[in-house]
């Protein structure tokens, strides 16, 4: 993930330069992390609002309904064997956000990306990282209970699982509550949205219409 942050960054870029009045960032899936990244790292950028769709922003720990004939559900209690090896870190992307809820002490130790953009683990950029993501005016998280791919959906909209897998939602993590990358910041000045939308599937968010009307549309005017 680091690397596509870094090649991600470069091409955006150069599209802020073209663009000093400043660009919106829309972003989908995985790419959302990846947009992310580029934020937290991208000193002096120029994003007025930031929307992630359906974004496995606080982890993912689940097989997609589309794999279930090749891989059961009980197979995702085996993923950090291999997620959190080395190896695994610098070449598979899932595995850069896997985080298995009943592996805490694994997810924090061995996975290299996600508990450091989220500041759950400390570093030395984290008061830079944080500077830079809060230069944007809006977040938006769009997300639904029927997308059958993140798991569970609410890490769309930053909350997950506790170890007995019962959702913890986003104003209740310890990263909100510490305001470890600035998201409770950004919620404190009215800058957060939240748009929840039914009946959408992984793939379709990105051309569903109502999604645009209701979640986008507004934020792009």
């Amino acid at each position: 993930m680091w690397k596509q942050i870094s090649g991600f960054a470069k091409v955006i870029r150069r599209i802020m330069e073209k663009s000093p009045e400043g660009v919106h960032l829309l972003c989908y899936s995985q790419g959302g992390l990846i947009c992310r990244g580029v934020l937290s790292k991208l000193q002096n950028h120029n994003v007025h609002n930031f929307i992630v769709l359906s974004s496995p922003l606080a982890g993912q720990y689940g097989v997609p309904d589309m794999m279930h004939e090749y891989i059961p559900v009980s197979g995702r209690e085996l993923v950090y064997l291999v997620c959190y090896k080395w190896f695994a870190q610098r070449h598979i992307s899932i595995c850069n956000y896997w985080n298995d809820p009943h592996r805490r002490v694994k997810y924090l130790k061995n996975n290299n990306f996600l508990p450091l953009l989220n500041g759950e683990k400390a570093h030395s950029q984290m008061a830079a990282w944080k500077k830079n993501f809060l230069r944007i005016k809006k977040l938006v998280l769009i997300g639904g209970p029927d997308d059958d791919v993140i798991t569970p959906w609410q890490s769309s909209q930053f909350g997950f699982y506790n170890r007995n897998e019962t959702i913890i939602e986003m104003r209740k993590q310890t990263f909100y509550k510490k305001n470890t990358f600035g998201l409770k910041t950004l919620d404190t000045r009215g800058d957060l949205s939240v748009c929840t939308q039914s009946g959408v599937k992984h793939v379709e968010w990105h051309s569903n219409q109502e999604v645009f009307e209701k979640c986008i549309q507004k934020w792009l005017d």
